[in-house]
């Protein structure tokens, strides 16, 4: 190909300043396989890079997008003949290498992944990093005990990706799932998608002692902040907790009582630098048992490649409910 489109972050005099280029290989960083990008996603980690309202990217100018899926072109890896049909999220993209908003990507292959069997680039992007983070937390919990009939996992951020996602999932594996929301008027949405109980976030009461009640056997945390000290005070014994996201907060300000006393566990999740082998096999599950049965009430939504710039701004402000896929190049 001579030219492509891409949309494109840089900053010039302190201030970001993105939009569409047409950009040759030669312009890209450093890979041994070339991707035409037929689609990506929007997550709120993208907005916060392509508006300058979080600094996102490590070096400038880069392509936006942290996922893509596409059909490799050319290949020094022996693994992803031309043809292959693939998938990208986190592995740095639009933060130190170029991203997906782009008609073509040139990766390193240790960050592709195959297709799933039996899911489409489209509803790959629908599950996009928002999904494989939920996969990677489940997966996470159940090598460390998590079963359904230990109890609740409660699930808070409900109506974003990672909390739809995650709803979906525990839901088919059999979990009673408790959603936490700010949104009163997305409970049919919640519980359409899996949400057992809906527990409304302002009425919370967050209590001040080191262990209050245990109410939760597991929980997947994209607040952080008071929030996640709540969890640590409420779980049951044994309870993990998965902190994917820190919306609310950084800071963590509790004892070590939940932990020695009613052995709960904090694991971190870090869906960016995932070892390749283990998020191969997450995406396997995501294939799998992990499968999500409502993609289309979650993913409801599909903008052009043309339309991308326009949708940050929801995303900043909150109103996005689930995942919107973006055609790049189509099929």
């Amino acid at each position: 190909m001579d030219s492509f489109r891409a949309f494109r972050i840089d900053e010039k005099d302190g201030s970001i300043v993105a939009g569409f280029q047409e950009l040759t290989l030669d312009d890209l960083t450093e890979g041994n396989v070339v991707v035409r990008v037929t689609h990506s996603t929007i997550n709120y980690e993208d907005a916060l890079a392509a508006t300058g309202k979080g600094r996102i990217l490590r070096r400038y100018p880069l392509n936006g997008g942290i996922d893509f899926a596409g059909v490799v072109v050319s290949s020094e890896d022996t693994d992803f003949q031309p043809g292959a049909e693939v998938l990208m999220n986190g592995c740095g993209l639009s933060e130190t290498f170029d991203g997906g908003y782009s008609e073509y990507a040139r990766v390193d292959s240790n960050g592709l992944v195959p297709l799933p069997e039996g899911i489409s680039r489209a509803d790959a992007m629908r599950i996009g990093t928002a999904g494989y983070t939920a996969a990677l937390a489940i997966h996470r919990m159940e090598q460390n005990g998590q079963a359904p009939e230990l109890g609740p996992i409660l699930v808070n951020g409900a109506t974003g990706g990672v909390g739809s996602m995650a709803i979906d999932m525990l839901a088919g594996r059999g979990y009673e799932v408790v959603a936490v929301t700010g949104k009163a008027e997305e409970e049919a949405y919640l519980k359409a998608i899996g949400a057992r109980r809906i527990l409304p976030r302002d009425e919370i009461d967050f209590g001040k002692r080191p262990l209050e009640k245990g109410e939760w056997a597991g929980a997947i945390d994209s607040l952080g902040g008071d929030h996640l000290v709540w969890l640590t005070r409420t779980m049951n014994y044994g309870g993990n907790i998965a902190s994917i996201g820190l919306a609310a907060g950084h800071e963590l300000n509790t004892t070590v009582m939940p932990f020695i006393l009613r052995a709960v566990c904090l694991l971190g999740i870090n869906s960016v630098d995932t070892p390749k082998d283990l998020r191969r096999a997450v995406w396997r599950r995501i294939g799998g048992d992990l499968r999500p049965q409502h993609l289309d009430t979650i993913g409801h939504r599909t903008v052009s490649f043309e339309e991308l710039p326009d949708m940050f701004q929801a995303f900043i402000d909150g109103t996005v409910t689930g995942r919107i896929v973006v055609e790049i190049s189509g099929e």
